[in-house]
């Protein structure tokens, strides 16, 4: 599919239902010329480095969301995370968090650079707009884990500064700002009973230069205060459905609500973790190899934990864990799309691929599979403007809602 240049259909309603299930005669043309008029953007995907662990690339190698692969698979926007995990919070671990992370924002900009025709950097949801008339795909820059920050709360301006615009407080591992709903190994399940003093100042401070505060990966109580606190909608840029796969990582129903009742939206992710609920015999296999690894035997996802395991023996362990686990399919992620719309309605969910981070599913294992997904929502009923938004127009109102609360 080639890189699309056609208007972008917005100005979806509140109140469209889901409707129909579609015909055995709709065609796989039919739901791609949708795919070619629709904004298409993926909410959250990672940058490659070369110290980048070879099981996060594409098979084959590389990333998951090159430009050909954009361009194949019909993609106008993607947010690019300046994404760091765990690690130590002394001023050793954070200088190198920080160094991570600006060899991260280094590469997007590049990246950009090198294909001016082609791509560009988006600072607004009006910038998407444009860069989509102009037949290029727009970047944005997301920002993933104030453990980068320390404890100084001003550094948040400087990667404003410099083009982020959606800002997610957490990883897995709790840091000084916020809880994590994936406590690193050894940590108490919660440190700060939520957000910090710092982190409810972030969330202050984020509203007042207009950006998108990203909710997936903060703890139950830290996403709900965290918006109360806010004064604009949030996006949970890459998050699942918890009453469909128990993990932590995945939202509750009390939660969609919230997200709902703030304007927000939710970004479903193709990761197989948080798509695929694993039978009984499954999990019992998979927490045979936990202990046979040496972690502990319960925990809130298969892989939990991993990061703390030695790294020759990182890739041994989620290896094991493959031959055990069913790979996830993209009917299963589509159930994930279905149920938040009945559960909080068609102007609530989105798509972000989590891609280069582990995420991947059969059908939809890179972004040049993005029209498969077209597909599927159209077998099953959704129509032209409720796709649009799903993949685009929610994002871009939410991130819109986020520019207008800015103080100037």
């Amino acid at each position: 599919m080639a890189l699309k240049r056609r208007t972008l259909l917005l100005g979806v309603s509140a109140g469209l239902a889901l409707a129909l299930p579609a015909t055995a005669g709709t065609s796989t043309a039919e739901a791609d010329a949708i795919h070619e008029r629709v904004l298409v953007l993926d909410s959250h995907a990672d940058v490659l480095l070369p110290s980048t662990p070879a099981r996060y690339q594409a098979p084959g190698g590389g990333s998951r969301v090159s430009l050909e692969k954009l361009s194949a698979g019909g993609v106008d926007a993607i947010v690019l995370a300046v994404a760091t995990g765990s690690g130590p919070r002394d001023a050793e671990g954070i200088a190198t968090a920080r160094r991570d992370a600006d060899a991260k924002l280094a590469a997007i900009k590049r990246l950009i650079a090198e294909n001016p025709g082609k791509l560009g950097l988006a600072l607004s949801a009006d910038d998407v707009e444009r860069l989509k008339r102009e037949g290029r795909i727009a970047i944005l820059i997301g920002f993933q884990n104030a453990r980068i920050l320390g404890n100084d709360v001003s550094a948040i301006d400087a990667f404003y500064a410099v083009g982020a615009r959606i800002f997610a407080l957490n990883h897995a591992g709790h840091n000084d700002f916020s809880d994590s709903s994936r406590p690193s190994a050894n940590e108490p399940e919660s440190e700060h009973g939520g957000l910090s003093a710092l982190g409810r100042e972030a969330v202050a401070r984020l509203n007042d230069l207009g950006a998108l505060i990203d909710v997936s990966q903060l703890s139950t109580p830290a996403l709900l205060q965290t918006l109360t606190l806010t004064r604009a909608p949030v996006a949970a840029t890459h998050s699942n459905a918890r009453a469909l796969v128990e993990n932590t990582r995945n939202l509750s129903d009390p939660e969609l609500d919230a997200i709902k009742a703030n304007g927000g939206v939710v970004q479903v992710v193709p990761f197989a973790a948080y798509v695929h609920r694993p039978s009984p015999e499954t999990v019992k296999r998979q927490r045979e190899i936990r202990v046979r690894f040496g972690l502990p035997e319960v925990s809130s996802s298969a892989n939990a934990g991993y990061n703390t395991l030695p790294p020759e023996t990182q890739d041994a362990f989620l290896a094991a864990l493959r031959q055990v686990t069913p790979q996830a399919t993209l009917s299963e992620y589509v159930d994930h799309i279905d149920y938040i719309v009945k559960c909080i309605g068609i102007d609530h969910v989105g798509i972000g691929t989590d891609f280069n981070h582990g995420s991947g599913i059969v059908g939809f294992d890179s972004a040049a599979e993005a029209p498969n997904v077209t597909r599927e929502l159209v077998r099953r009923g959704y129509t032209e403007a409720q796709i649009a938004a799903i993949w685009g127009g929610n994002f871009l109102r939410v991130l819109r809602a986020a520019e207008a609360a800015a103080k100037r």
